[in-house]
């Protein structure tokens, strides 16, 4: 019979050395109290954290160890479990020994050496400071989204975004109205036409701005074209080089559009033929500026009469 006991006493002693090995390998702190408060044992992390080895912290109290307020951070509610038996788990926030700051979650459970026996608690510590952050940046991403999203539609000319694929992230209002009534019904149907496909929406034209764009990684493309009574300034710009793209489309037609604006667009226009303007003049023996006035006064006439295109 003293055999028996001596050998289920070492059974139980190799048990015990092993559940406080494997309790000392956790990745995360682990301590256990008596119903006194006193450390009865914890692990390297818990040491770690602390900032002292943990053979110095068996048998003392939280208080003797960390500054009053982290020892209250770490001992709340113990009564609590003490009288109850309870579980527990609350989020908080201590000052680990290399200074810095961090979230965690303090779980809790009573110790029990028999079913109506409670003699103490164990605790680990859950850092959950990079979850929070991340939550943060989320919560702020996503703030950011909706300021951007109510700008985007402020914006009176059309604006569009795609990806790769030329499926559409997200566009505005004035874009659907530009490139047609149906597409306006449509956005109102799918906001922002979100995952349309833009070969279905807009000319070739602007389609083959996107395709060069994306397979270029250009910053910029930019092109005037007549469509469906319209003449459209567009705009196609570089987002995440070969992986989205916008564009700017400003109809030029519109009464609303800027005068100074029209007017920089003639400038343009004429900038571009001033060479051919000089050729003319030389052959035609008239004055370069008088023959440059004539063409500004076509253009100036012809701005608004643009011929339908379908």
């Amino acid at each position: 019979m003293i055999m028996a006991n001596n050998g289920s006493n070492k059974i139980n002693t190799e048990e015990a050395e092993l559940y406080i090995k494997l309790v000392d390998t956790l990745p995360i702190p682990v301590f256990c109290r008596k119903s006194n408060g006193k450390i009865k044992i914890c692990n390297t992390a818990f040491a770690h954290i602390i900032g002292k080895p943990k053979e110095e912290l068996a048998g003392k109290s939280l208080d003797e160890i960390i500054s009053k307020k982290q020892a209250e951070s770490l001992a709340l509610r113990d009564k609590e479990i003490l009288e109850t038996g309870s579980s527990q788990f609350y989020e908080t926030s201590l000052k680990y020994a290399d200074g810095n700051v961090r979230q965690v979650i303090v779980n809790k459970a009573a110790m029990r050496l028999k079913e109506d026996e409670i003699t103490g608690i164990v605790s680990s510590i859950i850092d959950i400071t990079e979850r929070k952050k991340a939550q943060d940046s989320l919560a702020d991403a996503r703030s950011e989204k909706k300021i951007a999203t109510t700008m985007l539609q402020k914006i009176r000319a059309g604006i569009v975004i795609v990806n790769s694929d030329l499926k559409i992230i997200d566009s505005n209002l004035g874009f659907a109205r530009m490139i047609g009534e149906e597409n306006e019904e449509l956005f109102e149907t799918i906001p922002g036409l979100r995952g349309a496909d833009l070969e279905m929406l807009v000319p070739e034209v602007i389609l083959d701005m996107f395709r060069s764009i994306l397979e270029t990684g250009e910053s910029r493309i930019e092109r005037d074209l007549k469509y469906q009574n319209k003449l459209l300034s567009v705009s196609v710009m570089t987002i995440h080089k070969n992986e989205i793209a916008g564009a700017i489309i400003r109809d030029l037609s519109s009464p609303m559009l800027e005068r100074a604006e029209i007017i920089e667009r003639a400038r343009q226009v004429n900038r571009k033929n001033m060479k051919t303007v000089q050729q003319i003049a030389f052959l035609l023996g008239e004055n370069a500026a008088q023959t440059e006035e004539l063409l500004n006064s076509i253009i100036e006439s012809q701005k608004y009469n643009v011929d339908e295109e379908n």
